[in-house]
């Protein structure tokens, strides 16, 4: 046996010294011939097709998920298992309002902005500034238009903030779920349909409605054709960040439905923003004593009742 070891250790001096002798020579690899390299077609450029597979599922997104499944969670009534959804720094967040604010074509928002970390925070707050921004414009707008009317007399409308709450986190939260349920329903149908999260959903929700905030502000301007140019302004770039997320999703599905989702998607958009300056814009009747008729003025209508 040691005498075997010692020739294996001579050939292979033999060999480091014809090596050393002559360094220009060739050295030929021995190899599996069945063996293909992988880094050539990691190389090759992705098609769009190919980012809305990766951006869908993929075997790499596959296995995170696993990864992170093995790893123990905490109990959902306790504060450890929601901290992880408001884990974003502010470079993060504002990084995904630019995104919601100038949306590039073809650039989906969830694989650029949201899926290596989807949060609740930016969500959360942006929807809490719009409430405060609607219902303070709406009152600061109301005072304004009556404003030299000696009979009108200011009262604020604390109302109106419960009201905006509730609008905008029924359509932020409601919207998504029953989005999200509906993708899960064609998933089932649909074999290469693949769903968004939930998270995710209510993620893009969140940072989609960021426009209305400074739309809100120059709805204080009592101008009706100011107002309708900043609401087609804002659900124009509101509505391109939700449709650009989620036409790959539902793409392959049956072309009505298809259609039929994304329809809904801009409606149910259009019918928040409208409905907001109806209610919270346009500036209520009062009532004049002793005068009888109805005035109108600019953008309201006075209604006066004559007092006997």
């Amino acid at each position: 046996m040691a005498a075997v070891d010692g020739l294996q250790f001579q050939e292979f001096d033999d060999a480091e010294n014809l090596l050393g002798a002559n360094r220009d020579a060739t050295t030929i690899s021995i190899g599996d011939p069945n063996e293909k390299p992988t880094n050539q077609r990691r190389s090759l450029g992705n098609s769009p097709r190919e980012e809305d597979d990766d951006l869908l599922g993929n075997a790499d997104s596959d296995k995170t998920e696993l990864l992170a499944g093995q790893r123990k969670s905490a109990a959902f009534w306790t504060f450890e298992y929601y901290q992880k959804f408001f884990d974003v720094d502010t470079y993060q967040v504002l990084d995904r309002i630019k995104g919601s604010v100038l949306p590039l074509p073809g650039k989906n928002f969830v694989r650029l902005y949201i899926r290596s970390n989807p949060d609740l925070y930016g969500p959360f707050w942006i929807c809490a500034t719009l409430v405060f921004a609607i219902a303070i414009s709406g009152n600061i707008s109301n005072f304004l238009v009556h404003l030299g009317q000696p009979q009108y007399h200011y009262m604020p409308e604390f109302r109106k903030v419960t009201i905006a709450a509730t609008a905008i986190y029924s359509y932020a939260w409601l919207v998504p779920l029953a989005l999200w349920g509906f993708l899960m329903w064609r998933n089932s149908k649909v074999m290469n349909i693949v769903s968004y999260s939930f998270l995710e959903i209510v993620c893009v929700y969140g940072y989609s409605l960021f426009i209305y905030i400074p739309a809100a502000i120059l709805w204080i301007i009592p101008i009706e054709w100011v107002r309708w140019i900043t609401i087609l302004v804002a659900m124009c770039l509101s509505g391109s960040v939700l449709v650009i997320t989620f036409w790959p999703a539902v793409r392959d599905d049956n072309r009505r439905i298809a259609i039929a989702t994304i329809s809904a998607i801009i409606i149910l958009h259009a019918l928040l923003a409208v409905g907001c300056k109806a209610y919270f814009f346009d500036a209520p009747q009062i009532e004049v004593p002793g005068v009888s008729g109805s005035i109108a003025s600019g953008n309201r209508t006075v209604t006066a009742v004559k007092t006997h």
